[in-house]
């Protein structure tokens, strides 16, 4: 039962389940508040108390509002109310902090998008924009204070996607853990605003601070930084050139890194992570004796970012290695003097990791209003299918508790829609679940690839897969074959990844066949003949500008031993380690072979439903066989063994029936011409008999009896098959902890790729494994286990045999860089490793000057940066405690305490100058924020 409460009201009631058996009725004890009796009717002030409906029978989902809702054995979540009211809001001399879980409540007067905000909206332009929350209206952040972010703030972000003429956006707010419950309202009610403006088709993003999507942290690719207070405080995005800064920052992550200010002290640091020392114009990076090459590398980006956008390019960059700190005597001056004397540092901090197999907990509930109650109930769990989703109502998707996603169909009505974050809040507070928990909200026809891939099969009408163009006539779709052209596959590569094809199949091959497990050469006859007791590997040769690239296809039949597939596997290492390790290795399921495999046997290639063709084969050959002819030319055509019976046959398709008196070739009323003509190639290699051609409808008797006599079979009329709508996703791979962990990234492009990583490309109907060149051997050799495992604990419940592809760093096939936008296959030759970016930073000595400035207690304290100044002095009423636009003019926000007088100094900080300015600069730090002057 979900319930909502004011706060200062109590405890959140626990969650309540109720159960009914079909067809039975149900009664139900209300929640009620612990000084509450039962039945009354009295409620807490602002809230109507929760109760459950009535429910009785079973019906199908879909209902109209208005009618009772069905339980039939799922849990049924209510509330009181359908607009989930929360706590009054807060003043705004004195704002109310308002957890990351508590739903916002609705202001008295509703924030409202500026006619100057909607101007400016990049609706049309790809990239992205931020907007702080300032007395409740939304400000523009300057471009370069991008991924920076106030910890007393809340932001708005629109980032706009181009994909050929469409536009599709993703709209975030994020909720700083210090920020006031008005300026997370406000930053809610813009959200769903400025969806409504762009017509309703964004996906909207709700970001706690410490648990953003990777969604939000990819549209920061050289990181986030966490900082210190916000704007009630004075704090300003900086502007470029800006020195008078004293912070750390620990860095965290390896893909998508996130920096967060803390204690300046020996006290924050950890063996495992990289730090930030940022002193205005020097940036010490200390690195973790215990990090690896690609944290190390993302800090140093992070720091030369932070370099190049807020200090003009004038600040310098250094780093500190924690394993062998005595090579730069220079910069650890500069850190003792800042942290105090080195410490005992830390032990690593272990990185929180999602177990893979808890992303896969799906649970799908449907949203309704009933007699003005809100209820929530469970309609189905994994796997789900896109048939679940109503355009009349509303659906939350909870992924594990991980992520919740909140689906509005695009006939629910106008209220619901708006309602949607606020019952996901909501649903998060009944089910206990962390503050943080992340909330995405779907529009109906707009989904993101990420939700849409949460089901088995997700489908949009008016598109066609393989060589073919779609046209709509009415409302039936025609489809149009286009010619096959070789050419384009290298030069486009963009096309070779879509038709799976990497030329036209004309290059030189070689089959195997494994027996006694080693590999026996198929004898030409054979070839193109796959028996589903064996596994087969394939050795494909191309030339591409005059470069040899290699295929080695591993068949596996559905009935071979697991030791002849476990062969099959390692056979495939050895051949791949002969060409120079230089091969893409593809394994192929007996049924799920690719179009470019048979491309390679010119629509010559026939499956067997078992048996073997090596040598001294004593299994009897059936007496009758019945194959299933698809394809409509030589690049995708197979003939595929079957039960030979009638139920098997299809009216939308050819089949060749081998009997020991003859050879039928069957033509369904729905085949065209070319799968004819396709077939007769094909039943040529079946049998060398002549064929007895029949049409549908005008069978013999004889064909009747040899598949066991006549019964029903598929002949529905097949118009055009809608196809998956499929976006490419990106994963970072790991094992490394023992438990399989893959990390999305997002609006993905080569740079991605780094070549100490494994990488997951996921095209739904195949799997690329990207092995880069340094990665760990372990995970090289676990690879193809990896992405079964990924396959295994898909949220959608993916097929097992699904297609695996290995591809190794510098050797990508087009089928893998056409995913990739500006593919550049000199890359990998000149790109710069960490160590040679570290040795262009300089060497230890070449900072001496400046470490020495820094150093001088004369010229350097925590107050000040670099060079002695003067500074007017004022009263301390003026200065404690003081916003920006409340402190005296020409006042420097960060340096409040130089403006004291020595008298008022010493009684502010119960010292005199000298001393606070020989105390650790953290030191100085913590007592300016306890003292008002920070």
């Amino acid at each position: 039962m979900l319930h909502h409460q004011a706060a200062g009201q109590g405890p959140l009631p626990r969650l309540a389940l109720a159960r009914q058996a079909p067809g039975t009725a149900t009664t139900h004890t209300s929640l009620t508040s612990p000084n509450q009796q039962l039945g009354t009717k009295a409620a807490p002030p602002r809230l109507r108390c929760a109760r459950l409906l009535p429910l009785y029978g079973e019906r199908r989902l879909g209902r109209r509002r208005g009618q009772r809702s069905p339980v039939s054995g799922r849990r049924a979540l209510c509330t009181g109310t359908s607009r989930l009211q929360a706590a009054a809001w807060g003043t705004a001399s004195q704002p109310r902090q308002l957890a990351l879980g508590e739903v916002p409540a609705v202001p008295p007067t509703m924030p409202e998008l500026t006619a100057k905000v909607t101007k400016t909206l990049n609706r049309t332009t790809p990239g992205l924009q931020i907007w702080r929350i300032e007395k409740m209206e939304m400000v523009p952040v300057p471009p370069k204070s991008y991924g920076n972010f106030y910890e007393g703030d809340c932001y708005v972000l629109l980032a706009t996607h181009k994909t050929g003429n469409n536009f599709r956006y993703d709209i975030h707010y994020w909720l700083g853990r210090e920020s006031s419950q008005d300026e997370q309202g406000a930053a809610a009610i813009y959200t769903t605003q400025m969806d409504e403006h762009l017509g309703g088709v964004a996906v909207q993003h709700r970001e706690a601070q410490g648990n953003e999507s990777n969604v939000f942290k990819g549209h920061f690719k050289q990181g986030l930084i966490y900082k210190k207070g916000g704007v009630a405080s004075g704090m300003k995005h900086v502007e470029t050139n800006t020195y008078n800064v004293q912070r750390l920052l620990h860095v965290k992550g390896k893909k998508n890194v996130v920096a967060g200010e803390v204690e300046m002290s020996w006290n924050s640091f950890n063996q495992g992570d990289v730090f930030l020392l940022d002193l205005g114009k020097l940036i010490i990076q200390w690195n973790g004796p215990e990090s690896n090459r690609a944290e190390r590398l993302k800090g140093m980006n992070l720091a030369k970012d932070i370099r190049d956008r807020e200090r003009g390019g004038r600040a310098q960059v250094a780093v500190v290695d924690g394993e062998d700190e005595a090579t730069t005597p220079e910069l650890m001056k500069v850190l003792t003097h800042v942290l105090g004397d080195r410490r005992e540092i830390k032990a690593a901090i272990p990185d929180t990791v999602v177990d893979q197999k808890l992303k896969s907990i799906l649970k799908l509930y449907h949203v309704s209003d009933a007699e003005g109650n809100l209820v929530i109930q469970e309609v189905a769990t994994r796997p789900l299918t896109q048939d679940l989703l109503q355009h009349e109502d509303c659906y939350i998707l909870d992924q594990g508790g991980l992520s919740i996603y909140v689906w509005k169909g695009r006939k629910s009505t106008k209220e619901e829609k708006q309602q949607a974050m606020s019952r996901a809040l909501g649903f998060i507070k009944a089910k206990n679940y962390p503050p943080s928990t992340r909330v995405q909200t779907e529009n109906d026809g707009a989904e993101s690839a990420m939700f849409k891939q949460l089901f088995q099969k997700w489908t949009v009408s008016n598109q066609t897969s393989g060589l073919g163009k779609t046209h709509s006539l009415g409302k039936v779709a025609k489809v149009e074959r286009v010619k096959f052209d070789a050419t384009t596959m290298h030069a486009k590569p963009e096309v070779a990844a879509q038709q799976k094809m990497v030329d036209d199949g004309s290059g030189e091959v070689e089959v195997w066949r494994v027996e006694d497990l080693e590999l026996a050469p198929v004898e030409t006859r054979w070839l193109g003949h796959f028996y589903g007791g064996d596994c087969y590997l394939i050795l494909y040769k191309y030339l591409v500008n005059n470069k040899l690239h290699y295929i080695i296809y591993i068949w596996q039949g559905r009935h071979a031993s697991k030791d002849e597939i476990t062969a099959s596997a390692y056979q495939a290492v050895i051949l791949d380690q002969q060409y120079n390790n230089a091969a893409v290795q593809v394994r192929v399921p007996m049924g799920k072979e690719p179009a470019h495999l048979m491309a390679i046997f010119k629509g010559r290639m026939v499956v067997y439903a078992g048996g073997t063709s090596r040598a001294g084969n004593t299994e009897p050959v059936p007496s009758t066989r019945l194959f299933h002819v698809h394809g409509t030319n030589e690049y995708n055509t197979k003939a595929l063994e079957v039960t030979p019976r009638a139920s098997s046959l299809n009216s939308n398709d050819v089949f060749v029936l081998k009997t020991q008196a003859c050879c039928y070739l069957w033509y369904g009323k729905g085949c065209s011409g070319d799968e004819r003509e396709m077939a007769k190639t094909v039943a040529d290699l079946i049998a060398k008999t002549e064929k007895l051609v029949i049409a549908e409808g005008q069978e013999p008797d004889n064909f009747w009896v040899a598949l066991g006599g006549k019964s029903q079979y598929a002949n529905s009329k097949r118009l055009q098959e809608e196809t998956l709508s499929i976006t490419p996703r990106l994963f970072e791979c790991s094992n490394q902890t023992g438990t399989f962990v893959a990390t999305e990234i997002t609006d993905f492009n080569q740079d991605d790729l780094e070549d100490d990583d494994i990488f997951l490309l996921d095209t739904w109907d195949q799997v690329f494994f990207w092995i880069g060149e340094h990665a760990n051997e372990t995970e090289k050799k676990e690879a193809a286990v990896m992405a079964q495992e990924y396959l295994r604990s898909h949220p959608s419940g993916r097929d097992s045999d699904t297609p695996i592809i290995v591809v190794k760093q510098g050797y990508e096939p087009p089928t893998f860089t056409g995913w990739f936008l500006a593919w550049d296959s000199l890359k990998w030759s000149d790109k710069k490793s960490y160590e040679e970016l570290k040795a262009e930073l300089g060497e230890d000595s070449q900072f001496s000057q400046l470490t020495t400035e820094i150093t001088s207690q004369d010229v350097f304290t925590a107050n000040t940066t670099f060079g002695s100044r003067t500074f007017q002095t004022f009263p301390r009423e003026l200065l404690v405690n003081k916003s920006l636009d409340e402190l005296p003019e020409g006042v420097d926000p960060s340096r409040k305490e130089e403006y004291l007088s020595s008298d008022d100094f010493t009684v502010v900080f119960g010292m005199p100058r000298n001393a606070f300015a020989a105390l650790p600069l953290w030191k100085q730090q913590k007592l300016k924020k306890e003292k008002g002057l920070f």
